[in-house]
């Protein structure tokens, strides 16, 4: 009989998920500054909104063309607006544009996208086709022509919302649509029919639990979109006129000639806002893009 020495196997300790997760953010510095940003300016906005008179974001509320100081921290504006306040009511009001569009094109997309890769067939050749015409067109053209149609008196951030979100549904479509088309051949999808499962157990359980962070960067980057979008169609004033959207300001700052009259800190808070917004919502797209693609997904 060989006496054979048994060296104990050193036990292997499985990191948490919260470790995992640090880990990750350590090594996605891009979506950790993304995100801080996006923390700023919530916290910016909420306690401005729980602290400061929303009254004073409207026209003819304080006195006009002040310098900011300790009485008004942003300045004032040519029409009586309190900057400050103005701001808070305006990255509110941005914030609902975006998340509302951006919700609803990529809701649309998802949906246009699971019908057409899964069930093929004319619904594929139709759905496939309509992107594909529209996607070349320049969506600024259009958005410009279908806003500039409306009663200003009856543009509301809903409406700036409705008229984003009408050519935001075909890059998630298109995506989506990709994206199913290579996972209904994967061999799970083929066990669960093999199995006796539905079409619509198919699709909810097996395949979009796996595009789930494909659908959130989608939807990151649609919120983008609405948010550039309003703010171009703001700056051309073609936006709600009296609300105190950040593209809103600038257009009545450039319409008042603020610069040429040393009003300098007039445009200067919604376009320092804006460069925020925007480069948070880059930075988290790009960590987003890192998370759901796995071309470009570095392993620990």
């Amino acid at each position: 009989m060989t006496t054979a020495s048994l060296v104990a196997q050193p036990e292997v300790v499985q990191p948490s998920r919260l470790t995992l997760v640090l880990r990750y953010m350590r090594r996605n510095k891009g979506l950790v500054v993304g995100l801080l940003i996006l923390l700023f300016l919530v916290t910016f906005t909420v306690y401005g909104s729980l602290t400061a008179d929303l009254k004073h974001a409207y026209p003819l509320s304080v006195k006009s063309k002040q310098p900011p100081g300790w009485t008004y921290p942003l300045g004032t504006d040519f029409f009586g607006r309190d900057l400050y306040v103005a701001m808070v009511v305006g990255l509110k009001e941005t914030a609902i544009i975006g998340i509302l569009a951006g919700a609803l094109g990529t809701f649309i997309g998802v949906v246009l996208g699971f019908i057409s890769a899964y069930f093929g067939g004319w619904l594929d050749t139709t759905i496939k086709g309509i992107c594909q015409i529209l996607t070349p067109i320049p969506a600024f053209l259009i958005q410009v022509i279908i806003a500039g149609s409306l009663d200003k008196r009856d543009v509301t951030i809903y409406t700036m919302a409705f008229v984003v979100v009408l050519l935001a549904w075909m890059g998630p479509t298109l995506v989506i649509r990709s994206q199913v088309l290579t996972m209904k051949e994967r061999q799970f999808v083929a066990v669960a029919k093999l199995s006796g499962m539905g079409d619509l157990g198919i699709i909810f359980r097996e395949i979009l639990p796996n595009l789930l962070p494909f659908i959130a960067a989608s939807f990151v980057n649609q919120v983008f979109y609405a948010v550039f979008a309003s703010f171009y169609l703001a700056v051309l004033g073609l936006g709600p006129l009296r609300e105190p959207l950040l593209g809103n300001i600038i257009w009545a700052a450039q319409g008042q000639s603020a610069f040429f009259n040393n009003w300098w800190w007039w445009p200067m808070a919604p376009a320092a806002a804006l460069v925020l917004i925007l480069g948070s919502l880059a930075l988290i797209n790009m960590g987003m893009d890192e998370l759901a693609n796995p071309r470009v997904r570095r392993s620990e």
